[in-house]
């Protein structure tokens, strides 16, 4: 299939997912396009970068493939209904953990672990300041959880910069792109459900997490110069 037929699919999907979960609940039958095409969304970014030829490394690639397969079972624990799975998003929280751990190893297949220290410390203020005003609004239970999770998140973004510095190539820049995209959409899952609403966080939260995983997923692909 053409990369650009295959992108086509990628965004149409990722739109009926967006449109289903963003008009679920005012419009009769709409949150069945939630179900349906937000994992064939996911599923769909892994075989864009499952087909790709032309790859950094097949280490990379296959730890950016089982990130994604991890993404997509995260994504089928997060869009159960309490009602049905009542522990679906810790299940959700720990299937993305072990997404950015694969995501962390592709990373550093490449370059060196904080190879730029004021990204990791730039990106640890960040979470701490995060946590900090999220932390009243946090069920005990998930406490410890959650800051697991965000270690691991922050890891995963501030390598994707550190490396995007260092290697200055266009697998770098989509990687580090891809990974604040990621981190942008999960504070706002976080701020929508444990600080206060956001309106339209359907569309917000889930607009930042396609495209972060469409970016990481196309970081596999090796410029011709490489």
């Amino acid at each position: 299939m053409p990369a650009m037929l295959r992108a086509a699919f990628i965004f149409i999907f990722a739109a009926l997912a967006i449109a289903g979960a963003e008009w679920g609940k005012e419009i009769s039958g709409a949150q069945y396009l939630h179900y349906v095409f937000k994992p064939l969304t996911t599923l769909a970014i892994f075989f864009f970068a499952w087909q790709n030829k032309r790859v950094i490394s097949r280490i990379y690639q296959t730890a950016i493939l089982i990130g994604i397969i991890c993404s997509l079972i995260g994504d089928i624990f997060l869009m159960l209904p309490g009602t049905v799975f009542r522990h679906g998003f810790l299940c959700g929280l720990l299937s993305f953990l072990l997404a950015h751990v694969c995501f962390l190893r592709a990373l550093i297949s490449d370059s060196r672990f904080a190879s730029k220290p004021l990204a990791f410390a730039g990106i640890a203020a960040l979470g701490v300041i995060n946590l900090w005003i999220l932390w009243p609004g946090l069920p005990t239970a998930l406490q410890i959880p959650v800051v697991v999770y965000v270690c691991l998140l922050l890891c995963m973004t501030a390598q994707a910069i550190s490396r995007g510095l260092l290697l200055r190539s266009m697998s770098g820049r989509l990687a580090m792109i891809g990974g604040l995209c990621f981190m942008l959409s999960d504070t706002l899952l976080a701020y929508n459900r444990f600080y206060s609403p956001i309106a339209h966080s359907p569309l917000l939260i889930l607009s930042c997490y396609y495209l972060a995983l469409w970016l990481i997923a196309a970081s596999v692909t090796s410029s011709p110069s490489e």
